[in-house]
């Protein structure tokens, strides 16, 4: 069942990818960009860790030396150091994983040495006794307790050679076990949940051989999380056959794979969308190319003159006239109803922009 499983998500993968091939490079490099972004955040808030969307993206681009339209330059401690810990496992994955590696990871996440306001041991492996638990206090339930601290450095050791080895046929799988090994080995005193998915990140992009993201395992665990913590606590507790984390690992991923067609047609109508403007020639000034540009990535609501004078800086006339312009120009087109209500949308997009 599970080799069976395997390879249709294989599938799936390779189709995703050679679909991507046929982009241009900056569409493939815009998903790119939207594919880290959420799997910053979403592998965050599966902690309980909330980030800001337009500091990560910020954050990702910078490194990226992507140019994107509207992106603010905001900085953040918390988002810069969890940025440098993604970018690393995306964008070095043919690099091999050391504990020099997992330390600056580490590091990165707690550049202050807290966690919140608890001290904790970092860049080091923990050199106490851990349980994770579940519930509220006086409630607690210990879902996990992980291997004594005196095995720590011999049970990274094995992870790291094994991650490192070659010769293992499916990296899926891989990616499946990698995960589950990390996590139940739970070497830090913080930050193994979200070390543990970079670490899936990594595997996964040695899978596509590519550094380019094209779907997030992430977003996808933040939807069935219940299922993720139980599935792994079932594991974790069980005996050593770990199918079942194994069909569920696949089944998610698989999910996640298919629900990226909505990330990746949208840099392509995106790439479209320019393409036709410059071959027609379309003359747009700065504050129109910006809402444009918003209206593809992260747009709160529906596209109102208020909204477009507010994001731009300028009067509610200029805001008008701008719109106009642009209705003028089949680029937009009013939405149904008026008054108070009144929004525009993109033409070639459809839906409540």
């Amino acid at each position: 069942m599970v080799s069976g499983l395997s390879s249709l998500v294989r599938l799936h993968q390779g189709t995703l990818l050679g679909k991507m091939q046929s982009y241009g490079l900056s569409s493939r490099w815009e998903a790119t960009l939207k594919v880290l972004t959420e799997e910053t955040i979403k592998s965050s808030a599966i902690e309980g860790v909330v980030l800001d969307p337009e500091s990560v993206r910020s954050s990702i681009a910078r490194r990226l030396n992507l140019k994107v339209a509207g992106i603010p330059a905001r900085e953040n401690r918390n988002v810069e150091g969890i940025v440098k810990m993604m970018l690393d496992a995306t964008q070095k994955y043919e690099l091999p994983l050391t504990p020099e590696r997992l330390f600056g990871w580490h590091n990165s996440l707690f550049p202050t040495g807290y966690s919140d306001l608890r001290k904790i041991r970092v860049a080091a492996w923990r050199d106490k006794e851990i349980e994770v638990v579940s519930g509220n206090e006086g409630k607690e339930r210990v879902n996990f307790t992980g291997p004594t601290a005196d095995r720590i450095e011999s049970e990274m050791a094995a992870f790291l050679d094994w991650i490192n080895g070659v010769g293992q046929p499916d990296p899926l799988l891989k990616a499946a076990i990698a995960h589950l090994w990390f996590v139940t080995i739970h070497p830090f005193d913080d930050g193994n949940g979200r070390i543990t998915r970079a670490i899936s990140e990594l595997c996964l992009a040695r899978s596509d051989n590519s550094a380019q993201r094209f779907y997030s395992m992430s977003s996808q665990i933040l939807e069935e999380r219940k299922a993720y913590y139980d599935t792994l606590e079932k594991t974790q507790k069980g005996s050593l056959d770990i199918t079942e984390w194994l069909v569920w690992f696949l089944k998610c991923l698989d999910r996640a794979i298919e629900k990226s067609n909505l990330i990746t047609d949208s840099a392509l109508e995106k790439e479209s969308f320019w393409g036709d403007l410059k071959s027609r020639s379309v003359i747009l000034n700065p504050r129109q190319k910006k809402i444009l540009s918003k209206l593809f990535d992260r747009f709160d609501g529906p596209l109102t003159a208020k909204k477009w004078a507010k994001i731009t800086d300028c009067s509610h006339n200029t805001a008008i006239n701008d719109i106009s312009d642009l209705i003028d120009k089949g680029i937009l087109v009013l939405n149904p109803g008026g008054g108070r209500s009144t929004s525009y949308r993109l033409v070639s997009r459809g839906g409540n922009l």
